[in-house]
């Protein structure tokens, strides 16, 4: 019996597919909840991503890995990833050019107030994207299987 021939892992189910709709706007409410208030409480922006990059897990159980797949582009997710990267190291590099050492807020001060506190936040958002994005390309990666590493003999 090849791949191809086995009954699919997918099974769809109503309740499933109505209680993801209904809570994944819930907890990705809550994801960024903990991205945004890691400075003054527990979390942060690797506890928020994690959050995040679950409510596509959530989706792809309901609706079918492919169909997710589909609808989340691969650009989105590196563009995720991208985009946490320079934010992080803009505001960090930020601080060098003021003056400062790497993420030293406190020189952003003399062009916004509160910016120790509004650094803080993106940076927090920054991270919690580039985990989201590493958590839904690894589960990507690992729900596609490794079928197309191994030829039709065996080998590799």
């Amino acid at each position: 019996m090849s791949v191809d021939d086995r009954p699919g892992l997918y099974v769809e189910s109503t309740i499933i597919m109505t209680t993801v709709r209904v809570v994944a706007p819930f907890v990705l409410t809550f994801a960024l909840f903990i991205m945004f208030h890691g400075a003054d409480s527990p979390g942060g922006g690797f506890q928020g991503g994690v959050i995040a990059g679950s409510v596509v897990m959530m989706l792809a159980f309901a609706y079918g890995i492919e169909s997710t797949r589909q609808w989340l582009d691969v650009r989105v997710v590196v563009a995720l990833a991208a985009g946490g990267v320079l934010t992080f190291a803009s505001i960090g590099l930020g601080t060098i050019v003021l003056g400062g050492q790497f993420l030293q807020y406190e020189e952003y001060e003399v062009l916004l107030s509160h910016a120790s506190k509004y650094g803080i936040e993106l940076v927090e958002l920054g991270i919690g994207g580039i985990v989201a994005s590493v958590a839904i390309g690894l589960f990507f990666l690992l729900a596609a299987g490794f079928g197309h590493v191994v030829d039709e003999e065996g080998e590799a």
